[in-house]
C-alpha cells in the first residue's frame, strides 16, 4: 500500500509571519552521552498543523478535544490557483458529496465559501497555505469555520498529490489547553475498504 506523506518537515517548513521559528536544543549527544535527547521550541502553528476551536473561538474545543473522526476517513483533493468561491465550491459539493476536502494550490478561502462548507456540514477542511484564509479575510474565515467546529489544517504539502478521492489520517498531537497542535498528515489509496 502506498502511503502519501503530506506534511512538511516542521524545522524546514516555511513559518508566518510573527510565529516562533522552530528550533532543536541538543541536551544529549550520541558522541558524549552515548544517546540523544533533545528540547524544541516551537509555536502550536508551526509546519503541518491542525487549529481547534480555541484558536479563534471564545470558549472553544482546544487541540485534545477535537472528535478524532473528523481527522480521518474520505477526501478529496481539490486543485486551486485562485480564491475559493461558493461558485466554485457548489458544483465539487454536488459531484463529490465530500465530508473532508484539502485544497491543493494557491488559493484562499473567501467568507462566502467557508459558509457554503460550514452549511454543507464539511468537517474538515485543508491547505497548502500557511492560513485558509487570506491576510485581512483570515479572522472571518478562521471564526466561520472553527465556530462551526470544521477542523482545519494548514500548510500541507500536496505537490506530489494528483486531485481526485483518498482516505486521510491526519492526528493532532494531544494538547490539552492549547489552540493547535502539530499533526503527521498522509494519504492512503481509497480503495483499502
Amino acid at each position: 500500500m502506498k502511503i502519501l506523506d503530506i506534511s512538511r518537515e516542521l524545522f524546514a517548513s516555511q513559518v508566518y509571519p510573527g510565529d516562533t521559528i522552530p528550533s532543536r536544543v541538543a541536551r544529549a549527544e550520541m558522541d558524549k552521552d552515548g544517546y540523544r535527547l533533545s528540547d524544541v521550541t516551537l509555536c502550536a502553528h508551526n509546519g503541518t498543523h491542525v487549529d481547534a476551536p480555541s484558536h479563534f473561538v471564545p470558549d472553544g474545543q482546544d487541540v485534545s478535544q477535537i472528535a478524532l473522526e473528523k481527522c480521518m476517513g474520505e477526501v478529496v483533493v481539490l486543485p486551486c490557483k485562485e480564491n475559493i468561491t461558493e461558485k466554485m465550491l457548489l458544483p465539487i459539493l454536488l459531484k463529490y458529496k465530500p465530508e473532508r476536502i484539502l485544497f491543493k494550490g494557491s488559493g484562499y478561502l473567501t467568507e462566502e465559501a467557508a459558509r457554503v462548507l460550514v452549511k454543507a456540514k464539511i468537517q474538515l477542511v485543508g491547505t497548502e497555505l500557511l492560513s485558509i484564509g487570506h491576510a485581512e479575510f483570515s479572522k472571518p474565515v478562521h471564526e466561520i469555520l472553527l465556530g462551526a467546529e470544521v477542523v482545519v489544517i494548514e500548510n500541507l504539502d500536496l505537490s506530489a498529490v494528483a486531485p481526485g478521492k483518498y482516505l486521510l489520517v491526519a492526528l493532532p498531537l494531544k494538547w490539552g489547553r492549547v489552540e493547535g497542535a502539530p499533526c503527521r498528515a498522509v494519504l492512503l489509496p481509497c480503495n483499502i475498504l
